[in-house]
């Protein structure tokens, strides 16, 4: 599979009705946002779509976490990266907005607490400098109006372990997909993760996923 058709997902409308398949992808002069709690698997989300887009990658790391080999891993080749350490909230949005300006892909962990406003004015930014921005939030969520495109994790599941024996084989996330990138149609793609470099869509979801908890 192509790694440049990463996504797709099937809709919640009604099981007869023809919905366009949901292709994700960041996007210039707009703003993906990744919602949800630590291993969820949204780190490498994030790094397997900007590796699939050409450019120029800078990554804003908020939380200290972030290893230049999973980039590496992920698609994103050494001389394409920039990673910048901001655990300061008072800074980030400068140092956010500076990247924004000089390139044009920017994946952007956001603190907590962030003000509002300046997230409204990092997108405006990435409108006019037609740089695609991913936001990912280390907790908590994102004011309404700031995404285009929203996908939030709502379940993570593990294969390959049996009772506390084996090895883990993939990850499976779901996500729930919602704003104006997904045609106003609340969605769900369900990703599954295999270590490889390119992630794999089992595009079965057609209704809100029951019984599993959130990841």
């Amino acid at each position: 599979m192509e790694r440049a058709s990463l996504l797709a997902g099937a809709s919640s409308a009604p099981r007869d009705q023809v919905v366009a398949p949901l292709a994700i992808a960041p996007e210039p002069g707009r703003v993906l946002g990744l919602i949800g709690g630590p291993g969820t698997g949204l780190t490498r989300l994030a790094l397997s779509l900007l590796g699939a887009s050409p450019g120029m990658v800078a990554v804003v790391d908020v939380r200290g976490w972030l290893c230049p080999v999973a980039a590496w891993e992920a698609g994103i080749a050494p001389e394409r990266l920039v990673v910048v350490r901001c655990p300061e909230r008072r800074e980030w949005s400068q140092v956010t907005a500076s990247l924004i300006e000089g390139f044009p892909l920017v994946y952007a962990e956001v603190p907590a607490h962030p003000a509002d406003a300046d997230l409204r004015r990092l997108g405006a930014l990435a409108r006019a400098r037609n740089s695609a921005l991913v936001l990912r939030p280390v907790s908590g969520d994102l004011p309404p109006g700031v995404l285009h495109l929203r996908l939030e994790a709502e379940a993570v599941t593990w294969e390959g372990v049996d009772r506390g024996h084996g090895s883990l084989l993939r990850r499976r996330l779901i996500l729930r997909a919602s704003g104006k990138g997904a045609r106003g149609i609340e969605q769900f793609v369900e990703v599954e993760d295999d270590g490889s470099h390119a992630l794999r869509v089992v595009p079965r979801l057609a209704a809100a996923p029951a019984g599993l908890a959130a990841g």
